[in-house]
């Protein structure tokens, strides 16, 4: 099984780490596919995957498209999203939104995950809490009540995560976290970005 990888080198490891035993044929946009190679999938890993033209791709596509919906571009059946941040590919179940065809299913099964379909709305689920928790723990160092080391501490033991909020931040990237929450909140305004988070967001 050939599956063709768009990717930063992070999440071009995470992602091949997981069945080593296929071939993996990493390229650098669409069109390359357009060339005569035969491959059973694309996994598009990069921020920007859901901006992408997937019109002339038949195979099962995965992108990496955490705030934004597969309708917004009018992406096509064979297109499913999936929370491809740092960390997130490890996971035993993914988050996957689309219509999930028997193709799609042939490659989670290959990769061994199991899969949550869940609807076409931003930030999935583990997303939405996580960056959530994460604009908690900003409000709260902005607030002097602790620093970044010991809120980390505190939740890790208090709460048995097995990251601190300031951990998975840096982790998955500020960048990452402020946009989504900047989505979440035009619906929403429990959504909102602590001021402190906008603020090292901007700077990153």
């Amino acid at each position: 099984m050939k599956i063709a990888v768009i990717a930063p080198d992070a999440s071009y490891i995470e992602l091949t780490s997981i069945n080593q035993q296929l071939e993996w044929l990493r390229i650098e946009n669409t069109s390359q596919l357009l060339q005569p190679t035969k491959v059973n999938a694309l996994f598009n890993l990069r921020e920007d995957a859901w901006e992408s033209d997937y019109s002339q791709i038949n195979s099962p596509v995965f992108i990496n498209s955490v705030c934004h919906p597969l309708q917004k571009k009018g992406h096509s059946e064979n297109i499913v999203r999936i929370n491809g941040w740092n960390g997130f590919l490890l996971r035993s179940v993914w988050e996957i939104a689309g219509t999930l065809t028997e193709e799609h299913q042939v490659i989670l099964n290959t990769l061994n995950k199991k899969y949550t379909l869940l609807p076409d709305e931003p930030g999935f689920v583990t997303a939405r809490i996580i960056a959530m928790i994460i604009n908690e723990a900003y409000f709260a160092k902005e607030e002097h009540v602790s620093t970044e080391e010991e809120i980390d501490i505190a939740m890790k033991l208090g709460t048995n995560y097995p990251k601190g909020p300031f951990e998975w931040c840096k982790n998955i990237g500020i960048k990452n976290i402020y946009n989504l929450l900047n989505v979440l909140a035009e619906k929403d305004n429990r959504y909102t970005p602590s001021l402190l988070l906008k603020m090292e967001a901007n700077q990153s």
